[in-house]
């Protein structure tokens, strides 16, 4: 791979030597090295953010817009690119990775040149003028699982606004970054708009977030995480991703097997490692049987293999270290009292070298125990029965995340008025569909702040009232 730092308008080498492996997680073997930054890199990212932000500000909006289009139509014809990059990186299957790690951020990428349209006309309030200024030079912190769209969700809504941005993202997978660095310069930014730093969060990440002349800071991770960041900003803006622990909820009444169905889809999607995935399904008892035999059965049907071959359904892991991870949270849960029906923490038949992990289904979870209340970060999905309505929204509600969930009903508008009721930032309701026009984010500990949509473009943006 070429340098992948990204520093007013140009690429170079780090300020350090030092480099960062980066392993296969289909074959576990070291395919790639990537800089392992420094302060001084984050200090000169930084520092060339703020030499552009006065003049980025000052530039007429519909030029932002333009660029940002140009950067939109290049990602597109780059699309296969991006794909086999999300392939080789994430380990996610070929068959979804064009979808979903490629074209929904381009098509998120063209929702927010929508949201863009007449933002910044100045509004009056009694004797006032008020104004959207920019928030001034951004840190983006991007994670790993959906590279390209959380990298869209935090840079296109800065660069629209007339925010300069420095991006870091996550070094365990680094070719669709840099891809779309490329993109950046192909569109012809100015030079200090878009700054690209690679190396690990507890050092480059850290002195991105403490740094003085940054003014917002955007993060996706862990909660843990965002709680560190969170501490190390200080007074600047900080918008929050984090962790989701989602419920589906399914009524009495509703479709149980299509819910059961859809429900697994959502758990096993990239291979677990989606925040807003519905990991916990909470049924009532009547149709509970019923529920547990099509999401074991759904789950079985989950081909595992290299993400490469289309017959794959579901790919490996990240790391090592999650796959471990994740297996402990399954043989844990079987120690709690919970009944497995599919899956387990034994490697998978026939695939010797990967990270991967079984498609698991566990029922009889008690909402109190680990796997009720944990986000696994994994394909494994907990059970749980509850007797009436007020008890199902109580376990739905009853972690300490709330980025999404879903509700099941037996029409449209019994199940928008539960959904209403649970304290989550989104809600699928009977199988709505995810898309990036919408506000999209958090409450308690899955994060503050939004994303996507004219919600995620107004975060970067300051109020000014001229009092006339």
């Amino acid at each position: 791979m070429p340098p992948t730092i990204y520093l007013d308008g140009r690429f170079r080498d780090s300020s350090s030597p030092v480099t960062v492996p980066v392993i296969d997680p289909t074959t576990e073997q070291v395919y790639d090295h990537v800089p392992r930054g420094t302060a001084r890199d984050a200090d000169d990212a930084v520092l060339a953010a703020r030499r552009a932000a006065d003049t980025w500000a000052a530039t007429p909006q519909s030029e932002r817009i333009a660029l940002v289009r140009t950067l939109r139509d290049t990602l597109t014809a780059r699309a296969d690119e991006l794909t086999s990059a999300a392939v080789r990186d994430v380990g996610t299957p070929v068959r979804m990775a064009g979808p979903l790690q490629t074209m929904l951020p381009i098509g998120a990428v063209t929702d927010f040149l929508a949201a863009a349209e007449g933002i910044e006309e100045p509004h009056g309030v009694a004797n006032s003028l008020v104004h959207r200024r920019p928030v001034g030079v951004v840190v983006a912190i991007t994670p790993w699982n959906y590279p390209l769209l959380q990298i869209v969700a935090k840079v296109v809504p800065a660069l629209l606004s007339g925010s300069p941005v420095v991006l870091k993202p996550s070094e365990v997978a680094p070719l669709v970054p840099h891809l779309l660095a490329e993109a950046v310069d192909a569109a012809g930014f100015p030079p200090g708009v878009f700054n690209l730093v690679s190396g690990l969060g507890l050092e480059i990440g850290d002195a991105l977030v403490r740094h003085p002349e940054v003014d917002m800071v955007s993060f996706t991770g862990s909660t843990a995480a965002g709680r560190a960041v969170h501490a190390a900003a200080g007074l600047k803006r900080v918008q929050l991703e984090l962790g989701g622990k989602s419920a589906s909820l399914v009524l009495p009444g509703a479709d149980a097997v299509a819910a059961a169905r859809a429900t697994v889809n959502s758990c096993l999607l990239n291979s677990g490692q989606t925040c807003l995935a519905l990991t916990r399904l909470v049924v009532h008892r009547s149709l509970y049987r019923e529920a547990v035999e099509a999401a074991t059965a759904t789950a079985a049907r989950f081909t595992l293999g290299d993400p490469a071959d289309p017959a794959t359904k579901q790919g490996p892991l990240i790391s090592a270290a999650q796959r471990d991870r994740v297996r402990g949270f399954i043989e844990r849960a079987g120690a709690d009292g919970a009944r497995l029906t599919v899956g387990g923490a034994h490697a998978p038949d026939g695939l010797e070298r990967g990270f991967f992990v079984r498609p698991t289904v566990f029922a009889d979870v008690a909402p109190e125990s680990e796997l009720g209340q944990e986000e696994v970060f994994g394909p494994v999905l907990a059970i749980t029965p509850y007797d009436d309505v007020d008890e199902g929204i109580r376990i739905a509600d009853g972690t300490r995340y709330g980025l999404s969930g879903a509700v099941w009903g037996p029409d449209r508008e019994s199940a928008a008025a539960v959904a209403l009721r649970l304290r989550t930032g989104q809600v699928d309701v009977n199988g709505g569909r995810f898309h990036t026009a919408a506000p999209f984010g958090g409450v308690k500990c899955s994060g503050r702040g939004r994303e996507f949509g004219r919600a995620g473009l107004e975060e970067y943006y300051e109020l000014q009232s001229l009092q006339l």
